[in-house]
């Protein structure tokens, strides 16, 4: 015979202070009240309150400091970042590109080193020569920007930009295919060699920016060119 198996207290009790958190009980950044004051509130023991606090905490709602007491670290649980990524629409995913992109760049022309710069060069041939398939050239424009990012030295940036290259992948293949030619990996419309030339023109600027350790124009150029894309969506 199957019974039902009853929820943990301090699983209840966490999802009551969520629901209240939620429900705009307490503000980001406030203090919640002590044990003492929750545990009546939520029916429960003060041990069953400091675990369902400590659950929260793990799920990075609440946060404990010592000597101060606890407070709102979010205002929900988060949702898994891959699942929320999916979801994305190109232009949200250009979008997001820009933000992490444009600073990236100017990064990386102060912190690349000579290698990353050979690097950088390599790429940009592996780009160019895979042209006539749109998977490869997907693929080889990806890790071309990859390489900048990477050469920023902030792995929040990078993991970031990982985050983003399926989605990236996936919609960029499928517009590409769906119009019938390619402009460059990063375009999306038109059969034009003339518009490819012109696409892996910028790519060449944006390394030679970053090789030159400019990063103003780095920034400028990797701006220009996603906004490009965008605008190109629209059309």
């Amino acid at each position: 015979m199957t019974t039902v198996r009853r929820e943990p207290l301090a699983d209840q009790a966490a999802e009551l202070l969520l629901s209240r958190i939620r429900a705009g009980e307490w503000a980001l950044g406030a203090k919640l009240p002590g044990e003492t004051t929750l545990a009546p509130q939520l029916g429960v023991g003060r041990s069953t309150v400091r675990e369902a606090i400590r659950q929260l905490a793990g799920r990075g709602v609440l946060t404990s400091r010592q000597g101060a007491g606890v407070f709102v670290a979010a205002l929900d649980t988060p949702e898994d970042w891959s699942r929320v990524v999916g979801r994305a629409d190109i232009r949200a995913v250009l979008e997001a590109r820009l933000a992490i992109e444009v600073e990236a760049s100017a990064l990386a022309a102060v912190r690349r080193t000579p290698a990353e710069v050979r690097a950088l060069r390599a790429a940009l041939d592996r780009r160019a020569a895979h042209r006539s398939d749109i998977e490869e050239h997907v693929d080889t424009d990806a890790a071309f920007h990859r390489i900048i990012v990477a050469a920023s030295h902030n792995p929040l940036l990078l993991e970031m930009f990982d985050g983003f290259t399926p989605r990236s992948r996936e919609a960029m293949v499928a517009m590409l295919r769906a119009r019938g030619g390619r402009r460059g990996a990063d375009a999306g419309a038109g059969a034009s060699v003339d518009a490819g030339d012109a696409d892996h023109e910028v790519h060449e600027r944006i390394a030679d920016a970053i090789a030159d350790r400019d990063g103003e124009r780095a920034a400028a150029l990797t701006r220009a060119h996603l906004i490009s894309l965008l605008d190109q969506l629209a059309a």
